[in-house]
């Protein structure tokens, strides 16, 4: 199954109410572009490769923005629904005739909203019931305890891999054979919001409660 990886955090914003408190947040593995997407998509029982798949899905991204400018919504089921709001400025027009785009409105926003029928709810509870996660912390002491101790070489650096210097038969050409009467072993032990007049649509908000700071990624606004 797959896992999210989250770090805790401490609020550090001294003018916050929740200055102090600690909160969880998504640790990226890395950021996908389009590129590498469609190779993943090829590779998974494709018939076609990988140059196809990302023409296909720069034709998607092209028609998207084509559709939702055309003031209409782009619904792709099982996934969610792509569409614009308005962010008006702050304080609004005096009287109806007086409203402009030039004076009173501040962004066009891209928004999404997650498919939320009974069959693929990808809604934020349900995503979230879907989901493994798994703190970073414990990954790194994992890989901490996995790390092999020492790591010598002939030169003596690893745990008792050190070289017999002072024993031995060293006059008669014999360097190794000889008994170690006396020498030491010299190897080390090693180791180491839409703010203004966004529509309400009543769907669920992707973005969750950003409760002290932690980063809000509520849908995608491209502004």
């Amino acid at each position: 199954m797959a896992k999210i990886i989250y770090e805790v955090y401490q609020n550090q914003n001294e003018h916050s109410t929740a200055y102090g408190k600690w909160y969880g947040r998504v640790k990226y593995l890395e950021s996908m572009n389009t590129r590498k997407l469609a190779t993943h998509i090829s590779e998974h029982g494709s018939i076609y490769t990988p140059d196809v798949v990302y023409g296909v899905l720069e034709k998607f991204r092209s028609c998207l923005v084509e559709m939702l400018l055309n003031s209409k919504k782009v619904k792709i089921e099982g996934l969610g629904t792509f569409y614009t709001t308005l962010e008006c400025k702050k304080g609004g027009a005096l009287s109806k005739d007086k409203f402009s785009i030039s004076s009173n409105i501040e962004g066009l926003h891209i928004r999404f909203l997650p498919e939320q029928t009974t069959e693929e709810n990808i809604s934020s509870r349900q995503f979230l019931k879907q989901a493994e996660f798994v703190n970073i912390d414990s990954l790194l002491k994992k890989e901490d305890a996995e790390e092999p101790e020492g790591g010598g070489d002939d030169n003596g650096s690893g745990e008792n891999g050190g070289e017999n210097t002072n024993g031995g038969n060293t006059g008669g050409g014999n360097t190794n054979g000889g008994d170690n009467t006396g020498g030491e072993n010299n190897g080390g032990t090693g180791g180491g919001s839409d703010t203004g007049g966004g529509e309400n649509t009543g769907g669920d908000n992707t973005g969750g409660d950003n409760n002290g700071g932690g980063d809000g990624t509520g849908g995608l606004d491209k502004d």
